[in-house]
């Protein structure tokens, strides 16, 4: 194998890892927006469960 020929065989490796490192880091970016949207809506479903559990503990009125 020539110099040429590895020098081309490095270049398209590198090629190959830069569009895998660019598309794990969208894919992490996306995964951190799901989490995030994840993370709202369990702290309103906290919110309403604690609206419910005090509106619970109120005595009836007789």
């Amino acid at each position: 194998m020539t110099i040429e020929e590895r020098l081309e065989r490095l270049t398209e490796r590198h090629e190959a890892l830069t569009q895998t490192v660019e598309l794990l880091a969208r894919d992490l970016h996306e995964t951190k927006e799901v989490v995030a949207r994840i993370v709202k809506g369990v702290e309103r479903l906290v919110t309403v469960m604690e609206h419910y559990e005090r509106r619970n503990e109120k005595p009836e009125a007789e």
